[in-house]
């Protein structure tokens, strides 16, 4: 008897802990309801923030953000993972003011982390041969592995200047299907780039820095380097 009630107890306590991780969300540049505001105010009252209390987290809240995880001793990515949450004495349950979007041809709800690379590449890589989809979603990927960049997804994105589709405001259009199936690819392992770090579009690229980079791949309209 006294197992029996043991392994209830296990089992149940694994629930908990199991619902607790699927509620736990993650804001980041793009983020916004009522959530960003209790963020803002937070933030605000302790002078890091002297913004609106808009809820749309946008380029003063990121900025805020990384200030108090650099004041904190937290990874400084401006994105408030369940770390940051924490020290913030915020509880994030879910999504916010995120679409529940589904691939035409799948219908499974898809986590945050698919999405948020999935408008990654629907921003720099629309229009693209899918091949050139999943190799954009591979070279994010790539930079989280890699010791010069942010350890996460929503770091690396968010990283200042790193991206033209986060510049120009594409980050917030909704996701391709075929991107969200690109996203889905490059996170179980896909990489066509053989693990580089940078690509861009020689008919428009003005940094002259990228030039210096030793092309590897060439997909698309995409070069790709390291």
């Amino acid at each position: 008897m006294k197992k029996i009630i043991l392994v209830i107890i296990i089992c149940l306590c694994f629930v908990i802990i199991f619902d607790v991780g699927i509620a736990q969300g993650t804001l980041y540049w793009g983020s916004s309801g009522p959530e960003v505001k209790t963020l803002q105010t937070k933030l605000k009252n302790w002078g890091y923030y002297d913004g609106p209390i808009d809820g749309v987290f946008g380029g003063g809240t990121f900025t805020a953000v990384k200030e108090f995880q650099r004041k904190n001793g937290l990874t400084v990515d401006g994105v408030v993972g369940p770390r940051t949450a924490e020290k913030l004495g915020m509880s994030i349950k879910g999504n916010v003011n995120k679409t529940d979007y589904k691939a035409s041809s799948g219908g499974m709800p898809r986590n945050d982390e698919v999405i948020l690379l999935a408008k990654a590449i629907t921003g720099e890589a629309r229009g693209e041969p899918y091949i050139g989809q999943v190799a954009v979603g591979a070279v994010i990927l790539n930079r989280t592995r890699h010791p010069s960049f942010p350890n996460t997804i929503a770091g690396v994105i968010y990283q200042p200047g790193a991206f033209t589709a986060v510049s120009d405001g594409q980050i917030n259009l909704p996701p391709e299907d075929s991107c969200v199936k690109a996203a889905q690819d490059a996170l179980n392992g896909w990489d066509p780039t053989g693990g580089c770090l940078y690509y861009w579009n020689p008919a428009t690229a003005t940094s002259k820095w990228i030039w210096s980079r030793k092309v590897v791949k060439k997909i698309g309209k995409h070069w790709f380097g390291n």
